[in-house]
């Protein structure tokens, strides 16, 4: 066997090859870092909000502009990642993060807030999260493991949730918020580091797509992709997956203190949606390569709405809480391996960072209304009803729309042919 084939052996009996294995430990460590400082941003609402003597309204409008140019920026973060490589796109965007930590953690006016959580975080966040990521893990696993990478990924990531989010309600409650963003800092840094797993697959890799992959360039296969009806869908049901995760990592811990429950229930509510999405991370990926993921999607949109409804019903405590964060963490983010894994499907990998790129951005348009019309609602009536009933409407409305939903490969006609008619 030839060296420079090494790394790509089999070194387990499932098949899964050495640089597959490093990939996915590489990448769940990189999300885990990024989206769990990224899910701790709740937590600095209250002390933010009382020194610079801005409502929620305004802070929740930074966390929404940050969510809004992490979508925006990530087609083009993909086609950088595309042509150049995943790697140099994480260690720029750990660079940015890093800086908008760093930055957030000095301003002396409520304006730095915006610059710094809203504008740089989110850019930094489009260059270090899935949408990067999981197409570097993508492209050195097999194309029936996918599903099962993906879920790996985003389980490892979730434990960020799980781990982080804790310390930084720690670091906050011991340092005070500023310091508290300069060890966060420490963390992104880290993210960098882990880069190194997410090479360059070797020349004749196993890890080969469907028929989508032989797109010859960038703007056959966004043709494709915009002429295909079922490529929309996806991007309906992942606006509502936005708008869930941002209204809840921004707004249900303060929810939760004005209803009289202390906060360090609401740190632990976010750390147990981190926890118990490992779970249901790994579990949604799993079963995606085994069952259709439009009909998984469905059903997980449906199991939100009807666990918010539970949640409204039932007398609200501590206890109650919990179990709503335990139950809607198993659904957290069991839709990122699903729909990525769809897109794939459809399209092949080779352009996988654009094509979930702009897929991403609907989701962060939803976690922008999420995250800044449930603030400003509330700074308008003093009550979050109205975002809670909106978001049981959406989930049900999601759940239809990704029952409608198909993921088959949609050949790009002219290259197939082509491909076909060579020796």
């Amino acid at each position: 066997m030839k060296p420079s084939t090494l790394p790509d052996s089999p070194s387990t009996a499932g098949g899964w090859t050495r640089a597959a294995l490093i990939a996915i430990a590489c990448g769940a460590l990189i999300v885990t870092l990024s989206m769990g400082v990224r899910q701790s941003f709740g937590l600095f609402m209250q002390p933010v909000g009382r020194d610079f003597g801005i409502g929620r309204e305004y802070f929740g409008f930074a966390i929404a502009v940050q969510n809004l140019l992490f979508g925006l920026a990530q087609p083009f973060v993909g086609a950088v990642a595309d042509r150049y490589g995943v790697r140099r796109v994480l260690v720029v965007g750990a660079l940015v993060y890093v800086a908008g930590l760093a930055l957030a953690a000095v301003v002396l006016a409520p304006g730095g807030i915006m610059l710094s959580l809203g504008v740089l975080v989110g850019l930094g966040l489009s260059g270090t999260t899935f949408v990067v990521v999981l197409t570097g893990v993508a492209r050195l696993v097999r194309p029936e493991q996918r599903s099962m990478a993906f879920g790996l990924v985003t389980a490892g990531g979730s434990f960020g949730q799980f781990a982080v989010v804790p310390l930084a309600q720690a670091l906050i409650a011991s340092w005070g918020w500023r310091h508290a963003l300069f060890g966060l800092c420490v963390l992104i840094l880290a993210t960098a580091a882990a880069a190194v797993g997410l090479r360059k697959p070797a020349a004749g890799s196993a890890a080969a797509g469907p028929a989508g992959d032989s797109y010859g360039s960038l703007s056959a296969a966004l043709a494709r992709a915009a002429a295909h009806p079922h490529y929309w869908l996806l991007n309906a049901g992942f606006f509502v997956c936005g708008f869930h995760i941002a209204f809840i990592a921004t707004h249900f811990p303060a929810y939760l203190v004005d209803q009289g429950i202390a906060a360090s229930v609401g740190a632990t509510a976010l750390a147990l949606v981190g926890l118990f999405n490992i779970a249901g991370s790994y579990l949604f990926g799993l079963w995606g390569g085994r069952h259709s993921r439009p009909r998984l999607l469905a059903a997980l949109y449906a199991a939100r709405a009807l666990a918010i409804a539970v949640f409204l019903l039932v007398p609200l405590s501590a206890a109650s809480a919990l179990v709503f964060a335990a139950v809607f963490g198993f659904l957290w983010l069991g839709t990122v391996p699903l729909t990525n894994g769809a897109v794939a499907s459809m399209f092949g990998v080779r352009y996988l960072s654009t094509l979930y790129g702009i897929v991403f951005l609907s989701h962060q348009v939803g976690s922008f209304v999420g995250a800044w019309v449930a603030g400003r609602l509330y700074d308008s009536s003093g009550s979050y009803g109205p975002i809670w009933v909106a978001s049981i409407a959406l989930g049900l409305l999601a759940a239809a729309v990704s029952w409608a939903t198909r993921d088959e490969s949609v050949p790009a006609q002219a290259p197939l042919r082509a491909a076909e008619s060579t020796p």
